[in-house]
């Protein structure tokens, strides 16, 4: 479909600024960050160098110790000892990774399975394809269940957001949700509202899309990503982040729930929403990565990536190749990156100057056992 392809990349990535220098002192238990003087002149004498006894240059330079207190540097026998137990258990903690944040996210079940694909069922895509919809199922539930919780991100956001919550918990009533996912009427609509759009009247488009997109009327999930679009990236109306979020987890929900149904009926290929449910998982992964509309999320952005590459997105293969290769939401995998690239470039997206990945070592058959 065309039109996704408009929406979505509009807008660019703002870039940070360069790197700055930071001379750090350390040794197996501690380390300093050494700053430089605030003061204006220019004596220099032992801002670098930490063995320096000078009272005058201890005075001068500023330092931040992330492991022991900075109250007094001239501390007694009975603090050092103390600050020897701390130090001793701060490497304890760091030892067994207790300071790191663990990997979790409310927009991610923490029971998600792994997918399994038995190795004599290698060429069955079907069996892996049917796992990775039920992940999709299970993401969107997820982050329906997590969006209807208060925003803690300020006063006016949460009021906002618990507002929103509750005008899509009373329009999802069992009456709304079981309208239909789409007729021949909406179909002709939506085909309408898509050549508004590429005509370049997108206000009437966006209004169509709106209509369209109601929970307490049409409920259409396709109509909902679409409309979601519109109001992330301004078209034909104001743009309204935090809204477009709100009908993207809609469209994920309501396409979610009519895959279920096609699974609990044994259908391998899926539904009849699940193009819609793949869509809807991409642009929300694409607001967890860039903080459209909500927090950033790095864990649920690799996730959705993912779960959308394997059900045939390569947009969605080519974003979840950088998350492995930056190490972005995940461990840094350059096998893994390599291999969705491939992918990708196989389906028809290709990114320049990946060449590496075609590299014999990068073959799956080469790939090391953990």
């Amino acid at each position: 479909m065309g039109l996704r392809d408009a929406l979505r990349k509009k807008d660019a990535i703002e870039h940070d600024q360069g790197p700055d220098i930071t001379f750090v002192r350390s040794d197996t238990v501690s380390q300093q960050v050494i700053m430089a003087s605030d003061e204006g002149g220019h004596n220099n004498d032992g801002l670098l160098s930490p063995t320096s006894t000078s009272g005058e240059h201890r005075k001068s330079r500023r330092s931040f110790d992330f492991f022991h207190s900075d109250q007094s540097r001239s501390a007694s026998a009975s603090s050092s000892a103390s600050n020897k137990k701390e130090s001793a258990a701060r490497r304890l903690s760091h030892r067994l990774h207790l300071s790191r944040p663990p990997e979790t996210s409310d927009h991610v079940p923490q029971n998600l399975p792994e997918i399994v694909v038995p190795a004599a069922d290698v060429q069955d895509k079907d069996a892996a394809e049917l796992q990775w919809e039920k992940r999709a199922t299970m993401l969107a539930g997820q982050n329906d269940l997590a969006r209807s919780r208060p925003s803690s991100r300020d006063a006016s956001d949460g009021m906002a957001q618990m507002s929103l919550d509750a005008s899509a918990s009373r329009s999802r009533s069992p009456s709304a949700n079981s309208g239909p996912v789409s007729s021949k009427e909406i179909d002709a609509d939506i085909q309408e509202a898509i050549r508004l759009h590429e005509e370049g009247n997108y206000a009437e488009a966006t209004k169509m899309f709106g209509r369209l997109a109601d929970e307490s009327g049409a409920n259409n999930p396709l109509s909902q990503v679409l409309y979601g679009l519109a109001l992330r990236h301004g078209w034909g109306c104001t743009p309204d982040t935090a809204r477009a979020v709100h009908y993207l987890t809609a469209a994920a929900s309501n396409a979610a729930s009519v895959e279920q149904l096609a699974i609990q009926a044994g259908l391998k290929k899926g539904g009849a929403a699940k193009g819609e449910l793949v869509l809807a998982i991409f642009e929300l992964a694409n607001c967890f990565r860039h903080g459209w509309g909500i927090d950033k999320d790095p864990v649920a952005a690799k996730q959705y990536y993912e779960t959308a590459a394997n059900l045939g997105d390569t947009d969605a293969m080519n974003e979840v190749a950088w998350c492995y290769l930056e190490g972005y939401g995940c461990k840094k995998d350059k096998f893994a990156a390599a291999q969705y690239y491939r992918r990708a470039e196989k389906g028809g997206n290709k990114t320049l100057g990946n060449t590496w990945i075609w590299k014999e070592k990068y073959n799956p058959e080469n790939r090391k056992k953990k």
